[in-house]
């Protein structure tokens, strides 16, 4: 019973590490893309288009 406990453990955390990286690389995709739009659409003649 102890194995099947730990088996069942193991799937769950291989599970949600799974789920939680699938999510950062969509989080970090949509960060990318937002940070070459502001280069693209930035003003001026310094290609920074942030503020500090």
């Amino acid at each position: 019973m102890l194995f099947i406990l730990l088996g069942l453990l193991l799937v769950f955390l291989f599970f949600g590490l799974g789920f939680a990286l699938h999510v950062l690389w969509i989080v970090a995709a949509i960060f990318f893309l937002a940070w070459i739009a502001g280069f693209a659409f930035s003003r001026g003649s310094s290609r920074r288009w942030y503020g500090w």
